[in-house]
C-alpha cells in the first residue's frame, strides 16, 4: 500500500523560494515565436497579449526546489500490504514485499465487504456458525455465509472454531461452496470494500447508500440498545450506531479522541441522519495525522470570533482586544469540538452577570452542534462562594467530569472562570485540574499574579494593560460574549450596567454602559437587580439558580421580573437595615498617621450570623454608611472575625494583594493568605495569631498614601 508524504504533500520536493525567470527576465513573455505553427486563434491571442514564456508559464518566476528528505523525492511511501514492511517501490507491480510474495495469502474480510469482494480460488478467514447433517455453515464476515459440504470435510469442526476456507464456487443468489484448508505458513491481508469517503455535510444526500466517513470520535454513548459514536470531520458531526447486543458496548477498543474510519449505510430518523456501522477502525500513523490536521485547520477557521465594535468607547477594552478575541475563539473551538463547557463564576452580582452573558452566547451554539438537548450534556454553570477557584470547587468539578466520561464517553471539560481565577490562591486547584488535562480560561478584574498564567489557555484581565478593577468582569464578559455570538447583543446589553452598580465601579466605562440602557432601565432598576442577585446568591449557596437568576435579570416574563426583584430587594433591605442597626454602635474608629480614618468591627460577635448580609456584605454596607458620615475624608473599614478580615477603603492608596504577601512573610506562623482588588479585599489567618496580623495590617494601612 502507498501513503502520500505529508511533508511535501506528495510532490517529492519543497519550494524554498522563487527567482526571476532567466529566459524571459521576469516578463513572462517569450522572446521568439514560430508564427508558421500558430493557429488563427493563437495568432490573435499573441497579437493582443504576446506569447507566454515556456520556461515559467508566463509567471515571470521559477521556483527553487529541494528534494524532500523525508521521502527522498518519491512523494510516496510504499509499505507491504501484508506485513507492513517499508519498501523502496512496488515488487513485481504489486504492493507486497518479496518475502510475502512467496507466501500464501489468506484474506480477512471487513464487514463492509459483499460478494463483490469474493473471488473463486482465493482463501478467506471464517468462523463456524452452525452444523447441519449435510455440512457446516461458516461466516466469512457479518454479511457472507457459506457451506462446507460434508464431502469436502476430512475432520469435524466445532461451532465457534476459526477455519480457513477457499471458495470453490459461487452459486446463484449468493450461495457459496467452500473447502476447508490447512496451512502451515500464510500471510493475512485485511480487505475492506472500496467506498467513497464522504463528509458530514454530504450525509443528507446519502440516505440508503453505503459510504465511509473518516474523522475524530467526539463522544461514545452506550444506550439500552446500540452504542452511539459521534464522529466529527472538518464539516460537522454525524451520529453512528453500532449494535453488538442489547446494552452491550460495541467496539470497546474505540474511545473519544481517536481518529477512525467508519463504514455503513445511511438511514434517516426524522430530521436527523445516522450511519448504521458495519465496520469501525482506528486510523494511526500518517493517515491519522493527515485527517487530524485537516479537521483542526477547518475548526480553527470556523472558530474565528466575530469582529465587533465595543458597545462603549474604552481604551482598556481596545488594548485587551487580542486577548479577548483569543478567549472567544477558544470557547467557540471547544463548542465545535463538543468539548463540555464548565462555567465557574463568583457568586455575586458581577460574577453572575458575567456568567449569564457567556451562557446566553454559547447555549445556542451548543444546541446547533449537539442538538436541542446538547446543553444538558455539554454545559454546566456553577457558582464559587470565594472570589477564587477553591479546592472544594475543583474536587467537585473533577468528580462530575469523570462521571460524565464514564457515563457519556465525553471529554474532560473546558473551565471558564469569570470574576475569579487571577490570584495565586487559585493555583492549588488549577494544579489538580491540570493533572486531568482540564484546560482553563480566566476573565477577571481582580489583581492578577503571574503564577496562574502557566495553567491557562488565556487570561483576560484589565490589569495586564494598565486598567484596574473598575472594568468589571460583567463588562469584559459581555463584550467577549458578543465576539462568540453577536446575535445575543440586544439580550445582554444591560448586564454590564448591572455589574458596574453591583461592584460599585467608578470607571468611565461604567457610566457609559449605564447610559447605554437608560431608555429601558433607571439607575435604581439596575441597582435593584444587582442587590436581588446578591440576595439570591446567598440563599442559593452552590446552586446555580438558573430560572431565578434569569428572571432577576429580565430574561423571561417582564412582569415576573419586576415582582421578583421588588420582593427580593424588600427582603434584602430589611435584613441589611437590621444588621446595620446592630453593627453601627459597635464600630470603633481611630485616626491613622496618614490622615485616614480607620473603622473596625468585630462581625463575629457584633453581627447576626448565618444570615444575609454575610460578613463581607455587612462590612461593605457599614463602610458605605461611614463614608457618608466622614464625607470628603479617606476612610478604611475592617470587618474581622476569628480567622478572617474584610477590608473596604475609599481615598486610601492601598495594594491589598501586596500587603497579604508582606504579612505572610513578616508574621511568622500567621498563615496569612487572601487578596482581591487593590483597595477592596479579604485575608485569612490562623485564629491564634489574629491580634498580631491585624496590628501589622493597621500599621501598613497607616503608612500608605491618601488621595
Amino acid at each position: 500500500m502507498s501513503e502520500k508524504c505529508i511533508d511535501c504533500d506528495g510532490k517529492g520536493y519543497r519550494v524554498t523560494g522563487t527567482d526571476k525567470c532567466p529566459e524571459c527576465k521576469g516578463t513572462g513573455k517569450s522572446k521568439s515565436v514560430d508564427f508558421m505553427k500558430l493557429s488563427e486563434k493563437d495568432m490573435a491571442s499573441f497579437l493582443k497579449n504576446g506569447s507566454s514564456c515556456n520556461n515559467c508559464g508566463g509567471s515571470g518566476e521559477i521556483e527553487n526546489k529541494e528534494t524532500c528528505a523525508e521521502c527522498s523525492g518519491k512523494g510516496i511511501f510504499y509499505k507491504c500490504k501484508i506485513c507492513g514492511t517499508s519498501m523502496d517501490g512496488l515488487y513485481e507491480g504489486d504492493e507486497v514485499c518479496s518475502s510475502c510474495a512467496k507466501k500464501q495469502v489468506v484474506y480477512k474480510l471487513d464487514n463492509s465487504c459483499t460478494l463483490d469482494e469474493l473471488e473463486v480460488g482465493k482463501m478467506y478467514h471464517s468462523v463456524v456458525r452452525n452444523i447441519a447433517e449435510f455440512g457446516v455453515f461458516v461466516d466469512i464476515n457479518s454479511n457472507l455465509r457459506g457451506l462446507i459440504h460434508t464431502s469436502n470435510m476430512k475432520e469435524p469442526l466445532e461451532v465457534g472454531e476459526a477455519v480457513i476456507v477457499s471458495v470453490k464456487e459461487i452459486k446463484p443468489r449468493g450461495k457459496m461452496d467452500l473447502v476447508p484448508r490447512k496451512l502451515k505458513e500464510y500471510q493475512t491481508v485485511e480487505l475492506e470494500k472500496d467506498l467513497p469517503v464522504k463528509l458530514a455535510n454530504e450525509i443528507p444526500q446519502m440516505v440508503g447508500k453505503k459510504i465511509k466517513i473518516q474523522g475524530e470520535v467526539i463522544q461514545v454513548k452506550q444506550t439500552a440498545g446500540p452504542t452511539i459514536f459521534t464522529i466529527a470531520d472538518e464539516t460537522g458531526q454525524i451520529s453512528c450506531a453500532a449494535f453488538e447486543s442489547a446494552g452491550e458496548r460495541a467496539y470497546p477498543q474505540i474511545d473519544a479522541d481517536m481518529i477512525v474510519a467508519a463504514t455503513g449505510d445511511i438511514t434517516s430518523r426524522g430530521d436527523s441522519f445516522q450511519l448504521e456501522i458495519q465496520s469501525l477502525k482506528r486510523l494511526t500513523g500518517p493517515k491519522e495525522a493527515e485527517i487530524l490536521q485537516r479537521i483542526e485547520a477547518a475548526i480553527d477557521s470556523r472558530a474565528e470570533p466575530y469582529e465587533i465594535e465595543y458597545m462603549v468607547e474604552s481604551e482598556v477594552l481596545e488594548k485587551l482586544r487580542p486577548t479577548m478575541k483569543k478567549a472567544a475563539k477558544e470557547i467557540r473551538k471547544a463548542i465545535i469540538k463538543s468539548t463540555p463547557v464548565l462555567l465557574r463564576h463568583h457568586a455575586d452580582a458581577d460574577g453572575m452577570t458575567a456568567a449569564l452573558a457567556i451562557e446566553k452566547a454559547i447555549i445556542p451554539l451548543i444546541r446547533e452542534v449537539n442538538g436541542q438537548d446538547g446543553e444538558y450534556y455539554f454545559y454546566k454553570r456553577a457558582p464559587s462562594k470565594a472570589p477564587f477557584y477553591e479546592m472544594t470547587d475543583v474536587v467537585r468539578d473533577i468528580g462530575f467530569a469523570l462521571e460524565d466520561v464514564v457515563r457519556h464517553g465525553q471529554k474532560m471539560p473546558l473551565v471558564i472562570s469569570v470574576d475569579n481565577g487571577s490570584s495565586i490562591e487559585n493555583v492549588p486547584a488549577m494544579r489538580q485540574a491540570k493533572v486531568y488535562g482540564i484546560q482553563m480560561i480566566v476573565m477577571d478584574h481582580h489583581q492578577p499574579d503571574d503564577e496562574v498564567d502557566q495553567y491557562l489557555l488565556t487570561h483576560v484581565n484589565p490589569a495586564h494593560v494598565g486598567g484596574d478593577f473598575g472594568m468589571t468582569a460583567g463588562m469584559l464578559c459581555t463584550e467577549v460574549a458578543r465576539m462568540i455570538n453577536v446575535n445575543v447583543e440586544n439580550d445582554i446589553k444591560h448586564l454590564p450596567a448591572v455589574a458596574a452598580l453591583g461592584d460599585r465601579s467608578e470607571a468611565e466605562e461604567a457610566k457609559r454602559y449605564i447610559e447605554l440602557v437608560s431608555d429601558k432601565y433607571t439607575v435604581q432598576d439596575l441597582k435593584d437587580m444587582a442587590l436581588a442577585l446578591d440576595f439570591a446568591a446567598y440563599w442559593l449557596k452552590f446552586n446555580n439558580g438558573k430560572g431565578i437568576v434569569d428572571d432577576v435579570l429580565d430574561f423571561g416574563d417582564h412582569v415576573i421580573h419586576k415582582n421578583l426583584v421588588n420582593v427580593l430587594c424588600e427582603q434584602a433591605n430589611e435584613m441589611i437595615a437590621e444588621q446595620i442597626d446592630v453593627c453601627m454602635s459597635h464600630v470603633k474608629a481611630q485616626d491613622l498617621p496618614n490622615g485616614a480614618i480607620l473603622n473596625v468591627l468585630d462581625v463575629e460577635n457584633h453581627a447576626h450570623k448565618f444570615t444575609f448580609p454575610p460578613p463581607g456584605k455587612t462590612s461593605g454596607e457599614v463602610h458605605d454608611k461611614l463614608c457618608k458620615r466622614y464625607e470628603g475624608k479617606p476612610v478604611v473599614t475592617i470587618g474581622y472575625g476569628p480567622d478572617f478580615a474584610v477590608i473596604r477603603s475609599k481615598g486610601v492608596l492601598m495594594n491589598i494583594p501586596q500587603m497579604v504577601r508582606e504579612l505572610y512573610e513578616e508574621v511568622k506562623g500567621g498563615g496569612v493568605n487572601g487578596g482581591g482588588h487593590l483597595v477592596v479585599g479579604s485575608i485569612k489567618f490562623v485564629e491564634g495569631m489574629r491580634t498580631e496580623v491585624l496590628s501589622k495590617l493597621v500599621e501598613k494601612i497607616g503608612s500608605v498614601g491618601v488621595e
